[in-house]
């Protein structure tokens, strides 16, 4: 039975925008891999950036509930919640099919910082950031704030440098740097 169409466009869309682009997909393209018109499309989103905007929305959605599962996990122990988000990060980096992170990406592809889907990515980026700025207090770091800005770079680094091939083993690399900057 096939998934109804709502989900099968945004299945669709999120496989062309993360494999090739959001820039260099068209609403065509997603309509003919939806197995559906352009005009079903329009009936479920209102326009391609509203579908964009709603595919960050749902990995915004993942990387959270990535968060929230390591934070249940280990509730007292917030050294071990970062290193299972760098963890969540180093498994996406090795899996064969990475381009890199989707939200770099679509930064890189949407110029405008008022797009819908900039405004996602940016609120996302500032919640992440003030979580790992209090789970490097918890931690009991002495600078949190400035842990969680180097923590932020090293992740979003090996991101960009396991996609431009850089680094081909940059995994476990990036889980060292994340224990150093746990040590103080």
């Amino acid at each position: 039975m096939k998934a109804p169409l709502r989900q099968r466009l945004f299945d669709a869309a999120a496989s062309l925008f993360y494999e090739e682009g959001i820039r260099g997909v068209g609403v065509d393209a997603i309509a003919r891999a939806a197995q559906t018109t352009k005009m079903a499309l329009y009936r479920h989103f209102a326009s391609k950036d509203a579908l964009i905007t709603a595919w960050l929305e749902h990995l915004v959605a993942q990387y959270t509930a990535a968060f929230d599962a390591l934070e249940q996990r280990y509730p007292s122990a917030p050294d071990k919640q970062i290193m299972g988000f760098a963890q969540f990060i180093a498994d996406d980096l090795a899996r064969a099919s990475h381009r890199g992170c989707p939200f770099i990406n679509s930064i890189a592809e949407l110029p405008d910082a008022s797009h819908p889907a900039r405004i996602v990515i940016a609120a996302h980026k500032a919640r992440q950031l003030v979580r790992m700025e209090r789970l490097c207090a918890q931690a009991g770091l002495p600078h949190p704030a400035a842990a969680a800005l180097h923590l932020s770079c090293v992740l979003e680094g090996a991101q960009i440098m396991a996609q431009n091939g850089a680094e081909p083993h940059i995994g476990p690399k990036l889980l060292a740097m994340v224990r150093a900057i746990l040590k103080g």
